[in-house]
């Protein structure tokens, strides 16, 4: 099973989308390791988005990220970054599916609602990054005999 990370950025939080969007997670079969809401700083943005630092939008990301509290979520599904990538949409809302949470509920570029892992490894490495050991959750999900074939489940 893969495992993935999920910020409700501010954007979400303050239109009131969160119950919404994890919905949308949890519909699809997704198992959710930990959630929880916390403040961003700049050290841990910083860390995260190390990629986009020299970027000249950097410092606008970095204080959208803190102007209010977000929702950061551990998911776990059988190759659930792809999945989860399909649910939100293309990065730029304009430019999203209709039916995926980017198109149906967002416009702004900067304004996307949510961030998720691009990939497997990312995914590893940015769970750890916001969850400390204990705040992740191994349990069964009884309904994963019934939206999984065996192979999937291991």
């Amino acid at each position: 099973m893969e495992r993935t990370l999920i910020i409700l950025k501010p954007d979400a939080l303050q239109r009131g989308l969160a119950g919404e969007i994890i919905k949308r997670f949890e519909r699809k079969g997704l198992k959710i390791l930990g959630i929880k809401m916390m403040t961003l700083d700049s050290a841990l943005l910083a860390a995260h988005y190390a990629h986009l630092t020299d970027k000249p939008f950097y410092k606008g990301l970095e204080e959208f990220m803190k102007s209010s509290p977000v929702i950061v979520m551990a998911l776990e599904g059988y190759e659930c970054v792809n999945s989860i990538r399909i649910i939100l949409g293309a990065t730029n809302p304009r430019e999203a599916e209709a039916g995926t949470i980017r198109g149906d509920l967002a416009i702004g570029t900067g304004r996307n609602l949510v961030h998720a892992s691009d990939s497997k490894e990312n995914g590893e490495k940015e769970v750890a990054r916001f969850f400390k050991a204990g705040e992740l959750f191994d349990y069964d999900k009884s309904e994963y005999a019934l939206i999984y074939e065996g192979h999937e489940r291991s």
